[in-house]
């Protein structure tokens, strides 16, 4: 049983209704995903059942008085991103761990991932608010990317499952990593991919305009040079008047080829993940499904799909 949360003192602001939106799809896929799997393979010996959180912020979001919801983890981007700041936050909310602690039937263990040390104290708090959870958290400070490797390279995932949710604050997340994820061939992945607040932004209109580092960037990200090829036009008709290549694709189309990309790693990818968008109305993640077990894949993507069509 969970105990009354602690002060909201150190609540920490930022995102706005799409924070609502990927928070209600994941803990229903959670509840989901837990009453599906609690007797197989077989009632006497289910999977072992992991929740991984590798960008697990404060475990809380706010509601600011407009009544749009925020994710509680996040403050100093909102200088940085203005199309993510919403008004003063009032009330605590649940995040994505309080969220998952919260999923009946109860994961074996949930693997939080936090950087930032004032982050990593409000997650041990959870341990208190969750007594009889408390021994099946493991919270961990370092770099998510590294993290996530060397948990994904450990043996005995035949006999393990998982879902990972990856909330990244912008573009830190790298292909190597999501394909460390698929080659366990046992996690189930929700992940928010940084559609118009990053890669939209640094995919200027012309492709030699874009610096050297932002398409290193891009390529980490995408874990491939061929975006170069596919999102920009090459064909004499369509260059600019200076000659360059230029980008011959919306947001829309950018989405497409992350989600094809999944493809080529994942048993099962989602057809139409959902696009977040701010108050204004410009789409700034996509959140994306993809499974990694080939037989549980089509039943994860069914129920995936169920939940993201409302915002596809």
């Amino acid at each position: 049983m969970a105990r009354t949360r602690k002060s909201e003192g150190n609540a920490h602001s930022f995102g706005g209704e799409w924070t609502s939106t990927k928070l209600d799809i994941l803990g229903k896929y959670l509840a989901a995903y837990t009453k599906a799997l609690h007797d197989k393979p077989t009632a006497e010996r289910p999977f072992r059942k992991a929740y991984i959180d590798a960008f697990a912020g404060t475990g809380y979001r706010v509601m600011s008085r407009t009544g749009s919801e925020i994710d509680a983890a996040k403050t100093k981007l909102n200088l940085d991103l203005p199309d993510l700041a919403e008004p003063a936050p009032q009330q605590l909310l649940d995040g994505s761990a309080r969220i998952a602690l919260k999923v009946e039937p109860h994961f074996d263990s949930y693997i939080f991932i936090e950087q930032r040390k004032e982050h990593v104290r409000k997650l041990e708090d959870l341990k208190d608010e969750f007594p009889d959870l408390a021994s099946r958290i493991k919270i961990t400070r370092g770099d998510a990317n590294t993290e996530l490797k060397a948990l994904c390279a450990k043996r005995g995932w035949a006999e393990r499952r998982a879902v990972m949710f990856l909330d990244p604050y912008g573009m830190q997340v790298e292909w190597e990593t999501i394909e460390a994820i698929a080659k366990t061939k046992a996690i189930d992945l929700w992940l928010l991919f940084p559609l118009g607040i990053g890669v939209n932004r640094l995919m200027m209109r012309r492709l030699d305009a874009i610096p050297d580092g932002w398409k290193r960037r891009l390529d980490t990200l995408l874990g491939t040079q061929s975006w170069r090829d596919e999102l920009y036009a090459v064909d004499g008709t369509q260059t600019t008047l200076f000659g360059g290549a230029e980008r011959n694709v919306n947001v829309g189309a950018i989405g497409r080829y992350f989600n094809e990309r999944l493809r080529t790693i994942f048993a099962g990818v989602a057809d139409s993940p959902a696009v977040l968008r701010n108050s204004a109305d410009n789409p700034l993640y996509l959140f994306c499904f993809a499974a990694a077990n080939e037989n549980g894949a089509k039943t994860a993507c069914r129920i995936a799909n169920s939940l993201l069509k409302k915002f596809s």
